[in-house]
């Protein structure tokens, strides 16, 4: 199935969203709502626009907004002829769902793929009086909202659907769009919404009958239990309690279980007190702090945060650790999540074979769609079966029949309990590699303790970062150095860099050790550290054979230079990368500033006319301003990736799309020679610093503001002389002589004890 043109029906919040992301993804996109007046595609329109202006973005960058042609349903619907996915999600009621696709029918190409977004609607009513042929071409696909960060995309087949489309649709979503996919069946709330909804409804209940508050119950049911950090009522918020109560009683018509909000919740409902979209709803954001909504009261008091006694202690422990510790806990808080874990775990295991064909799906679901660490399976493996089965009969509940057929676990050796009772290897997610487990496997070259350097097969290795935030210590670049030699003297074809970390790829250089420098007075040592993290740098680029990249998520200062000096990057879509130093009162002394002053002058070359002052202004706003890319599309427009770098736009497939990428190089693979440019000297530096005086006339930045922009300046101008032809190690022992300079003032070392203290930037 090759998708190139994809159709979407309804421009609300969801349908909106996915156009965004199919737009994003580089596909052509058709957006089409009910006539409006005066404009008829007014409506749409307005989806589009509001999803341009979403916050968080819809699109990874704002030119993929023109992929998307708005038009309605009345006078445009044959538009969607030549659309290879049509999806539907209009409003959530059956008829008009029929009467579209009765529309829709006569117009579809053979190859089309038609699906509806409903989150409740059986597909054996939405497919009421449609042919054989449209049935084979048609299924669910349950999206997530906000579509382009929620990973989970659940895909609901009928008896009737051709398998080579769901495995077609599959293929599609998880590469193209970059969902992680699971397959549920067609029943009320498909699988994460109907344990998810279960567990929120359960959780505020068992709350009120422990007597326990808001934030007691968020501190209990987030990280500590393996859920997300946003727990049970932040989560509430983000989704919004309006939706909380459509979906709660939608779900509870539909299956006949009482699913009942309690009054109090109905009652901010009421007030329109619906969570962030209105400001507040079970927690309300202040200029001094946050208060929590105290239901005893109907007020809101100050935020009381659980974070310290055996609780705060269980959260730094392993999750294995800190289920155990959560099972045993005592006094109130125990009672409440012995009650709490047990409810879902009752829930899960009664309905497992009712809402999928697997137990994996269902932990994937929650991962997924929820944000939980771990799915309830291998939550109830952590508590462990014979806990379980004792509670489960001391409270006077069954025993499920799928505990029962388990022996002692539902995973065990790479395998998982299917409901015949038998054990299965898991199924692996297509193209993704998981370090985790090649390390299991012993696949494990060197462990650096910082670092791992995996064998990944075909002759390419990983040197995966494993330190706190997989920030740069010396450890890791002296592991780093080791590993570029053995790939070297063992006759590999090449070396990717990358981790498995959820959120991080690398916050950057170890201010930790820079501090305690400072402290001792090592001016010298520290002058070696960072001309040896130039030196880590450049070996990069310098290496006999091919090194990608493979940044995600939070890319900053360091490890943004590693980046920039790639040979290939292979990026996740999801990428917030940028030079961030100035905001510890420095500048990018890792060869950031020196690459960015070359990669900009060089772009420039094939332009006669040019004004290479042009290419020095562009990296300066990005250094001085310490600017930061919200995606991995809007890096590529910012200067940090290149044409050659690549996007995953499937975050598990990122490593072995990597690994392509050093086989596709390593052939007639030469590494690239040290590079020249003519620095502009003292002309480019006093336009640079005329822009500092107005910055600091306008009280856009302070007296160090100017000083830090003055460093930035003097190392892309190749200082303030006359204009030279520099290499790449001049500016690099400017980038070091400036940031040893910065280093020793007093407004640095506060900026620096500021941000290891706080995780904030000081404003000085």
């Amino acid at each position: 199935m090759r998708v190139s043109t994809v159709g979407v029906v309804g421009a609300g919040a969801m349908g909106s969203g996915i156009a965004a992301l199919a737009a994003s993804a580089g596909l052509r996109v058709v957006l089409l709502d009910i006539p409006g007046s005066p404009d008829r595609s007014g409506p749409a329109k307005a989806g589009l626009q509001k999803a341009i202006k979403a916050k968080p973005a819809a699109f990874m960058h704002s030119s993929a907004a023109a992929r998307v042609r708005c038009g309605n349903t009345e006078d445009h619907l044959e538009w969607l002829a030549e659309c290879d996915w049509i999806v539907e999600a209009i409003i959530e009621l059956p008829e008009p769902k029929q009467q579209l696709f009765a529309r829709l029918e006569p117009l579809l190409k053979s190859s089309a793929i038609v699906t509806t977004n409903t989150s409740g609607i059986p597909m054996s009513v939405l497919l009421e009086g449609r042919s054989d042929k449209f049935r084979r071409r048609f299924l669910g696909t349950h999206f997530f909202n906000p579509p382009r960060y929620m990973h989970l995309l659940e895909l609901i087949p009928t008896p009737e659907t051709d398998p080579a489309v769901i495995g077609a649709t599959r293929t599609f979503v998880e590469r193209i769009l970059g969902k992680g996919t699971v397959i549920a069946k067609d029943v009320p709330g498909f699988i994460a919404n109907r344990l998810g909804v279960y567990g929120m409804v359960s959780t505020m209940r068992r709350m009120m009958q422990h007597d326990l508050t808001i934030d007691e119950v968020d501190g209990l049911t987030g990280l500590l239990v393996g859920r997300a950090k946003t727990a049970t009522f932040r989560t509430g918020d983000l989704s919004g309690l309006d939706v909380l109560g459509h979906v709660t009683k939608g779900l509870a018509a539909q299956t006949g279980e009482d699913l009942a909000l309690p009054d109090w919740v109905h009652a901010l409902i009421a007030e329109g007190k619906l969570g962030d979209k209105t400001g507040g709803g079970f927690y309300q954001k202040q200029k001094d702090g946050v208060l929590t909504y105290d239901w005893k009261t109907s007020t809101y008091i100050a935020q009381q945060r659980m974070s310290g006694g055996d609780v705060g202690a269980l959260i730094r422990q392993p999750h294995a650790a800190r289920l155990a510790g959560a099972r045993d806990l005592g006094g109130a808080h125990g009672a409440f999540l012995r009650d709490h874990l047990l409810d879902a775990a009752h829930y899960a295991l009664t309905l497992a074979s009712t809402l999928a064909y697997d137990i994996v799906s269902i932990d994937r679901a929650l991962q997924w769609g929820y944000g939980w660490e771990i799915g309830p399976f291998h939550v109830m493996d952590a508590l462990g079966h014979d806990w379980l089965r004792a509670q489960f009969t001391s409270r006077g509940d069954s025993v499920p029949a799928l505990l029962e057929s388990a022996n002692g676990a539902f995973y065990r050796n790479g395998e998982y309990l299917t409901f015949e009772g038998t054990y299965e290897p898991i199924p692996v997610i297509p193209g993704n590699i998981n370090l985790a487990l090649q390390h299991a496997a012993g696949r494990t070259v060197e462990d650096f303790g910082s670092a791992r350097l995996v064998d990944l097969g075909d002759g390419v290795l990983c040197f995966e970062f494993r330190s706190k935030m997989n920030s740069l210590g010396q450890g890791l670049l002296e592991g780093l150095q080791s590993s570029l030699r053995k790939v070297e003297r063992g006759g590999y074809v090449g070396l990717v860099i990358g981790n498995d970390d959820a959120r991080t790829f690398s916050a950057g250089a170890d201010l930790g050790a820079i501090s305690f420098g400072m402290a001792a007075g090592a001016w010298d040592e520290i002058d070696q550290s960072i001309h040896g993290f130039q030196q880590s740098v450049m070996s990069i680029r310098r290496a006999p054979f091919p090194v990608v990249l493979a940044p995600h998520g939070l890319t900053l200062g360091g490890g943004s230079e590693f980046v920039l000096h790639a040979d290939r990057v292979q990026a996740a879509a999801e990428l917030y990368m940028g030079l961030v130093e100035v905001g510890v009162g420095l500048i990018p002394g890792g060869g950031g500033t020196k690459e960015l002053a070359f990669r900009f002058t060089e772009a420039l070359q094939p332009y006669e006319e040019a004004d290479p002052f042009e290419a020095l202004k562009r990296a300066f706003k990005l250094i001085a301003f310490a600017a930061t890319s919200t995606s991995a599309p809007e890096a590529r427009a910012m200067g940090f990736l290149q044409a050659g770098d690549r996007i995953s736009m499937n975050r598990d497939t990122l490593l072995s799309d990597a690994k392509a990428r050093v086989l596709d190089l390593a052939p007639d693979y030469v590494a690239p020679v040290e590079k020249q440019m003519r620095a502009m000297g003292k002309e480019g530096f006093g336009n640079l610093q005329y822009a500092l005086w107005q910055a600091a006339e306008a009280g856009q930045a302070s007296a160090h503001d100017v000083r830090v922009g003055r460093a930035v300046a003097y190392v892309l101008c190749g200082g303030d002389g006359a204009p030279r032809n520099v290499t790449e190690q001049d500016l690099l022992d400017l980038e070091r002589e400036q940031f040893l300079s910065l280093l020793g003032t007093k407004e640095t070392q506060a900026r620096i004890e500021h941000m290891l203290k706080t995780g904030k930037p000081l404003r000085n």
